[in-house]
């Protein structure tokens, strides 16, 4: 193939998942999968490093969204053309990358978003707690709102990106925490990309990993109030730094980085 496909996942105590994961990725799909343990206390890097996965390991924890800014990072310097951002945790349905990664490469879309709630029967009976089907739902209609945008889900742990997109979103101004996720989506569509999603079977298990309902409500406000700072810095009236062009210096960095290892 004429593109690179690099497979990111952002682990933290994954060790009785990633294995299942890993093998559900049709082979010959991807030139590298690279795991970012952010500093777990189980075998997480001992059961991705045994399965041919490449391993980067955070010398403490640097949450949810400083774990991402290293996976991009790290697939970036190794070349990637296309970015598929998958949780280890078995929730999302790994066979769908190929088709990922054919529509981006078709031009379809820039960005592609793993939506588990294709009716609420499915997503119900798949074992998604109802009031997480009702604030992901309740949510992911105000962005839509907001945002002018038609997603199924916007609080995927199933993302993939071309290169293009990690060139030009400054997401290193991001937080480290969970509302990173919602603002790259803002930043995606603020920067003019297109934003689609792909249906994926949703499966919850005592396995999986989930934020509690307090860090849930923390990330439903910080994602309001980002929502309400996109608008305000489109209309002009506040602007917000993550909105600001920036990307082409991270791009210098990667150069400088990979120059400097050669």
């Amino acid at each position: 193939m004429d593109y690179k496909t690099i497979i990111v996942m952002p682990a933290y105590n994954a060790e009785r998942t990633v294995e299942r994961i890993y093998k559900d990725i049709p082979k010959g799909c991807f030139a590298e999968c690279i795991l970012v343990d952010d500093f777990s206390r189980d075998k997480t890097c001992e059961v991705a490093e045994k399965l041919g996965i490449t391993v980067i390991k955070h010398d403490r924890n640097k949450g949810y969204g400083g774990n991402q800014k290293t996976c991009y990072r790290a697939a970036m310097e190794r070349g990637a053309d296309f970015v598929i951002m998958l949780h280890p945790d078995y929730q999302y349905d790994a066979r769908v990358i190929p088709a990922a990664v054919d529509i981006m490469r078709h031009g379809i879309c820039d960005v592609l978003l793993g939506n588990r709630i294709r009716t609420r029967r499915e997503a119900l009976d798949g074992g998604m707690p109802l009031p997480k089907y009702l604030a992901n739902r309740g949510l992911t209609f105000i962005e839509n709102i907001v945002m002018g945008q038609n997603a199924g889900e916007l609080h995927s742990g199933f993302r993939a990106y071309t290169r293009k997109v990690l060139e030009t979103i400054p997401f290193e101004r991001n937080s480290d925490d969970f509302v990173f996720d919602s603002q790259f989506l803002m930043q995606t569509v603020h920067f003019g990309f297109k934003l689609g999603d792909i249906p994926v079977p949703v499966r919850y298990f005592d396995e999986m990993s989930s934020i509690n309902y307090k860090r849930a409500s923390e990330y439903a406000i910080l994602t309001m109030w980002y929502l309400f700072r996109y608008v305000t810095h489109r209309v002009g009236v506040w602007k917000h730094p993550i909105f600001n062009p920036g990307g082409e210096d991270l791009q210098r960095s990667w150069a400088r980085l990979q120059g400097a290892r050669a």
